[in-house]
């Protein structure tokens, strides 16, 4: 090919080249030449395929030859067996590649991160349905779990996975711990105060979703949470500027059109 791809080693296939052959046998004059040629060919697929079968294994990796052509500089992708397998409580943490410029060394945020998310935010609020929405909040919900650490995202995985299991107390240990490495990480904030209000501990759930706000001020389920405490404490009237900054982020939110209009009611209705 050169130097702008590479190809498989192409293979000899005996079962494409039979019929063919036959035919040669039932119509064509030279039926002994025909039937050599098809032996003759046979034989050296066979062969091939011995000698593919014998050596393709040990070839290491990274000589290993793509199936599709491969444009300048691109490696190819390695087997699944030859990568770490890190079960994932949540499908959407796995949906993107790495981040370009993520350095799990340093941890620090990939400097494209922001602007995606800036992007994702302004097409959200222009969302005409929730079908529209959803493929957006799902692109900006993995986002969020990205922290451009590999330290964060095992920690994260587990705490997950605990609060899956109902574990709250191996849960809060974990976030603990995630919060304390990396503060600047609004996810690991937003989580914790999710194990708080679970716990029924209101007061660190209010603590942890407004420091998540601070750094994430998009973060619509961080303004979910908060609204849906503020508004279980009787806090109407700050309720509904939350949820009035919710449908300003996401307008196809579920149920939250619906809390906005109860809570315009229930305020109104104190006014008068």
């Amino acid at each position: 090919m050169g130097r702008a791809g590479r190809w498989l080693p192409v293979r000899f296939d005996a079962s494409i080249a039979a019929p063919y052959v036959f035919g040669m046998l039932t119509t064509h004059p030279l039926r002994t030449f025909a039937a050599t040629t098809f032996a003759t060919l046979a034989c050296c697929g066979l062969m091939t395929t011995l000698a593919a079968a014998q050596d393709g294994p040990s070839l290491p990796p990274e000589v290993r030859e793509p199936l599709i052509p491969l444009p300048p500089g691109a490696t190819a992708p390695q087997p699944e067996a030859e990568l770490e397998a890190e079960p994932a409580p949540e499908a959407d943490e796995e949906a993107l590649p790495p981040m370009p410029g993520k350095s799990a060394k340093s941890g620090k945020q990939p400097l494209d991160r922001d602007a995606m998310l800036e992007e994702l935010y302004a097409h959200l609020a222009k969302a005409e349905s929730p079908i529209d929405a959803k493929p957006i909040t799902q692109t900006i919900e993995t986002l969020w779990l990205r922290s451009g650490s590999d330290t964060i995202g095992l920690l994260m995985r587990r705490a997950l996975k605990a609060m899956s299991e109902d574990k709250n107390e191996l849960a809060l240990k974990l976030l603990d711990a995630v919060v304390e490495l990396s503060p600047d990480f609004a996810e690991g904030w937003n989580r914790r105060a999710y194990v708080y209000y679970k716990t029924n501990d209101y007061e660190r759930a209010v603590g942890d979703l407004r420091r998540a706000l601070a750094l994430e001020p998009n973060h619509y389920k961080a303004l979910e949470g908060l609204g849906a405490i503020l508004r279980e404490s009787g806090q109407k009237k700050s309720a509904l500027k939350v949820y009035e900054q919710i449908l300003r982020i996401h307008p196809q939110a579920p149920g939250a059109k619906e809390i906005l209009e109860d809570l315009t009611v229930e305020v109104e209705g104190q006014r008068i």
